[in-house]
């Protein structure tokens, strides 16, 4: 067999579009995963892919905002080539304004978008919409962004493996290593890199999520008091998430989410009664800087890392993506330094 031009570690979703970029590429590629395709944190309900606040601008916001810029793109073209859906779309998020403090942060964030965003999306503040969708404004104004999308995540975790099967190779199980490979190994891939460094660089915070059937598809998103309520394409609405430091058991749902749902509930009244589908709970990497840890692995010649996704790895995936397959096949380092080993 011809020697491979890369292998990835993880079929979560950094690992799986990272070798879907480099398949794109024309590389020879090698995805390797031990338990199962979009196991972990990668095989949730949730799927909202949404902007930093427009303010305080740093590196990683302007990653992440190049990143969503990229995603239509770049999921379309895992569709195309699998014949799968992804369910993204870019339907904007609604978020209710709870006083005048708020409101006069809003307009200024609105202005400052308009800098940063250019003429690729909207931050606006408008009337409240009328409708049982739409959760109630104390100030009757609600903010309107037209970056936020949504995108299913087992649907596009799916989508991408059949995607890199068309021209490359994905095991299930265990091969011998190679090099050059990356490792997109979530809570284990920190674990390790924690024992190599000697210190704690990054550990699993533990979510929850729920999945309701209801068809609001052509909906925002709505975040309404830290909840996320993503309507999707195929009739369902998620509701998400928790973000717990102690726990008993990492996969166990709890009141905590019948917590979340009765908000939800209680934020948009259409929502009662309605069944819940799928109940979801799973540890999310999350490295000491809360930004994604990406580049060469110390001490590991040959060796790779992109793990830390957190709340934000299908936001950031796609730009992941092109800086790694940049980094290891093309030589061209475009990392921010918040995002490499050494800021941890």
């Amino acid at each position: 067999m011809a020697r491979h031009d890369l292998t990835i570690r993880g079929a979560g979703i950094f690992g799986l579009s990272i070798a879907w970029e480099a398949v794109r590429r024309g590389a020879r590629v090698r995805l390797i995963e031990t338990h199962a395709i979009g196991a972990g944190s990668s095989g949730g309900v949730v799927g909202a892919l949404a902007p930093h606040v427009p303010e305080n601008w740093n590196p990683k916001k302007q990653f992440q905002l190049e990143s969503l810029l990229m995603a239509e793109a770049f999921f379309a073209s895992a569709s195309e080539a699998s014949g799968l859906p992804t369910g993204y779309a870019r339907t904007g998020r609604l978020q209710p304004l709870a006083d005048a403090a708020a409101v006069a942060l809003a307009h200024q964030r609105s202005e400052t978008a308009r800098s940063l965003w250019q003429d690729h999306a909207n931050w606006t503040v408008i009337p409240s919409p009328a409708g049982d969708w739409h959760p109630a404004s104390p100030t009757g104004l609600v903010v309107h962004d037209t970056l936020t999308a949504r995108i299913n995540p087992r649907q596009t975790a799916l989508a991408l493996v059949e995607a890199i099967r068309t021209r490359g190779q994905v095991i299930t199980g265990d091969a011998p290593d190679d090099e050059p490979t990356i490792w997109a190994t979530g809570i284990a891939g920190l674990a390790d890199l924690s024992a190599t460094l000697g210190r704690n660089v990054g550990a699993g915070v533990k979510g929850q999520a729920a999945l309701l059937q209801y068809d609001a598809a052509t909906q925002p998103q709505l975040f309404v008091d830290t909840l996320h309520i993503v309507p999707h394409s195929d009739g369902t609405v998620a509701i998400g998430s928790t973000s717990e430091h102690a726990w008993t058991d990492p996969t166990a749902t709890d009141s905590q989410l019948d917590t979340l749902i009765a908000r939800a509930c209680a934020a948009v009244p259409a929502l009662q009664g309605a069944p819940v589908l799928d109940r979801w709970a799973a540890l999310r990497p999350r490295a000491r800087s809360r930004a994604p840890v990406l580049g060469e692995w110390p001490g590991r010649l040959g060796h790779f890392i992109a793990n830390g996704g957190f709340k934000i790895g299908f936001g950031m995936a796609p730009k992941v993506a092109q800086v790694m397959v940049d980094l290891v096949l093309e030589g061209r380092d475009s990392i921010p330094d918040d995002f490499r080993v050494s800021a941890l």
